[in-house]
């Protein structure tokens, strides 16, 4: 049963990120350039839209011009690089932390610039691009064995895979993962649960959709806002979240749930998120 988690709408909320050592969801209203959590709020003064975790008090955190660690209790930031900091089109969208601790982060234009972005991963102090060219990155997620990384371009409406290596790099051609050219479901936010199956925010058809690592449709779960954005699992549990948005609905179809931010009991466990290692 899908249940209002919190009830502030936003206008555009993105990138869930459960912190295993607080217990606490984090996520963003990139539009409003905050981050929120149940009990709180953190104002910036430009776009933020993606963290990954560094400790218990520090996160990193993907802005429209940089990463930087940002610390919960006394505010505080510290520059860890640029991030197309010298492209006034372009803001952070999507990312996540993978197994072996590297942040991959995804940029796009402002207005959806068709391929103004990039995706790129930060690793040890080094932030590489690994995919130019993409318009909406999103989908970024991770096999629990650290060997595939998952991720998409919303509007080719095709989840790709890549291996990897021991270290986190891409080592493979991309690959078709999960195949919706044939549907009108745009894939947007994604994360993957403990037994290798990817759970797929879909924008525009208010609802989350698992999908087999083969491709195959496992089931879908139905949100109460039109405009689903990105999930999270709490952890090693049953738990998921999914962020959603009001951007893009008229004002007259807006219903009271749009852009509000839901959980819900699956079968599924998720898995744990992984520590930025910087």
């Amino acid at each position: 049963m899908v249940s209002v988690f919190d009830t502030r709408p936003c206008s555009l909320g993105e990138g869930p990120l459960w912190h295993p050592l607080r217990g606490e969801l984090f996520w963003f209203d990139i539009n409003a350039h905050q981050l929120l959590s149940k009990t709180d709020m953190w104002q910036f003064d430009e776009f933020v839209s993606a963290a990954g975790w560094i400790s218990r008090d520090e996160l990193l955190i993907a802005s429209e011009s940089q990463l930087f660690r940002f610390h919960l209790s006394d505010h505080s930031q510290t520059k860890l690089c640029d991030l197309e900091a010298d492209n006034p089109i372009t803001r952070s969208n999507d990312g996540r932390c993978d197994p072996q601790g590297g942040f991959w982060i995804g940029t796009m234009g402002k207005k959806a610039e068709a391929k103004a972005g990039a995706i790129y991963r930060y690793y040890r102090g080094d932030l590489v691009q690994l995919f130019p060219e993409i318009t909406i990155p999103n989908a970024i997620c991770f096999a629990p064995d650290g060997q595939t990384a998952y991720f998409t371009d919303t509007p080719l409406r095709q989840i790709l895979a890549v291996d990897l290596d021991a270290d986190g790099w891409p080592c493979s051609a991309a690959r078709v993962a999960v195949d919706l050219t044939a549907t009108a479901e745009n894939p947007d936010g994604a994360v993957v649960d403990a037994q290798g199956n990817i759970w797929n925010a879909q924008w525009g058809a208010g609802r989350l959709a698992c999908y087999s690592p083969q491709g195959a449709l496992l089931e879908t779960l139905d949100i109460g806002a039109a405009q689903a954005t990105c999930p999270a699992f709490a952890g090693a549990s049953g738990r998921i979240f999914c962020t959603s948005a009001t951007e893009g609905i008229a004002p007259a179809e807006l219903t009271a749930y749009d852009g509000q931010t839901f959980a819900a009991e699956v079968a599924a466990v998720g898995q744990l998120e992984h520590q930025v290692i910087l």
